[in-house]
């Protein structure tokens, strides 16, 4: 009975054997997928090209802008002083309105400037005629020294008498200029056209001219306002290069943009001036927008952030950033080779434009980029590149 126990666990134990080598074969020969036919065997095709979305690598123009915070300034920009002493008795202007050059602001008493107008006028009518009498002696004098009538000396006297005489009429012409110059200092006139604040000196109070004579009030341009900002020394080569002179009448402008705050509005101006240094210690250098400001809203002390583009758009390829690889520090893309497999490549990357970036250093034009599913492939893997766009550009 014992023995007819153990051949029947022998014969249980064989069964399972040959089946578990009957399961085996028939996954090997599905995994190598292999069919015999009169002794040859015969293999299953490669697999099949993985799709893949991808674009084809041109270089298209492209204006490069650079961002900065800026502070708005006047172009112009007045504080209103009195150049003669007095009381104020006028003030012609409403806080905040828009004057024109020469506009009179403020008035300060007329009356002793009038009087010493007419005091001068008087002294330079006593001088002209103290020298037409002297001129007349002078040639009598010279009538007479012929015929031995009067001395050398009465000669060498009149002709002093009438140098006097002729330099006491200058001086008498100065004061009477400087006396109606003073006199149109008391009119105090806008030296701009512009926006002025508000009187900070009032009708009624007096005022001294001179060197710690007060402000009447201020002015700021209405031609125009400038941005000020800094550049860093990279991008005002990049950007200068193309531009040989900014002041030659037709030199490319470099063009602005400016935003307020945290957007809105966006206003369009052009590089006005670059300072001559750049700062050692921030190694930048200071640069002036100009914008036009024909409605006003630009007002100095604004900060605002300004966008500054290339002077000449230039050729660049772009490609979207779904289709650039990391590793470690560097920057990858995959691109499809002649026999449709996918090749690695190393590349350099610029600024960002519209979304993409610019491809600096190792992609070429009629490249065939993978721009999407950069996970799934790996290198000399058969792909089939489909073209999201006929177009030749990246998106």
């Amino acid at each position: 009975m014992s023995l007819s126990s153990n051949k029947r666990k022998l014969f249980v134990a064989a069964s399972f054997i040959a089946a578990l080598g009957a399961v085996g074969i028939g996954i090997y020969s599905e995994g190598q997928a292999v069919e015999t036919t009169d002794n040859n065997v015969v293999t299953q095709g490669a697999p099949a090209a993985l799709p893949v979305t991808a674009i084809r690598a041109k270089a298209v123009p492209v204006q490069i802008w650079s961002k900065y915070s800026s502070r708005l300034e006047a172009v112009d920009f007045a504080e209103i002083r009195p150049q003669v002493s007095g009381t104020i008795t006028e003030v012609l202007f409403e806080d905040g309105q828009a004057v024109e050059k020469g506009d009179v602001l403020f008035v300060i008493d007329p009356k002793p400037y009038e009087a010493a107008v007419a005091q001068a006028k008087a002294e330079l009518s006593s001088a002209r005629n103290q020298a037409s009498f002297a001129s007349k002696q002078l040639k009598r004098a010279q009538g007479l020294i012929n015929s031995a009538a009067i001395s050398e000396r009465l000669l060498d006297q009149r002709k002093n008498d009438a140098s006097v005489s002729y330099a006491s009429v200058k001086v008498a012409e100065a004061r009477l200029i400087q006396a109606e110059i003073d006199l149109d200092r008391a009119s105090v006139k806008a030296p701009i056209s512009g926006y002025v604040s508000r009187a900070e000196i009032t009708r009624g109070n007096l005022v001294e001219a001179g060197g710690n004579a007060p402000v009447l009030t201020f002015i700021v341009s209405s031609n125009g306002i400038y941005a000020a900002f800094d550049v860093d020394e990279q991008t005002y080569l990049n950007h200068i290069r193309t531009v040989k002179t900014l002041n030659q009448e037709k030199a490319d402008k470099i063009p602005v943009r400016l935003t307020l705050g945290s957007g809105g509005q966006l206003f369009e101006g052009f590089v006005h001036s670059f300072d001559n240094r750049i700062d050692a210690a921030s190694g930048t250098i200071r640069a002036r927008a100009y914008f036009a400001n024909k409605n006003g809203m630009l007002l100095p002390g604004m900060f605002g952030s300004v966008q500054i583009g290339s002077a000449k758009a230039q050729n660049h390829i772009l490609i979207s950033e779904t289709a650039i690889g990391t590793n470690q520090d560097r920057k990858f893309v995959y691109i499809v080779d002649a026999e449709n497999k996918a090749a690695y490549r190393e590349v350099l990357l610029g600024e960002r434009f519209e979304g993409k970036r610019i491809v600096t250093k190792g992609l070429n034009n009629g490249d065939v980029v993978i721009t999407e599913g950069l996970m799934r492939i790996r290198p000399s893997m058969p792909v089939d590149p489909q073209f999201a766009d006929k177009v030749a550009r990246a998106d």
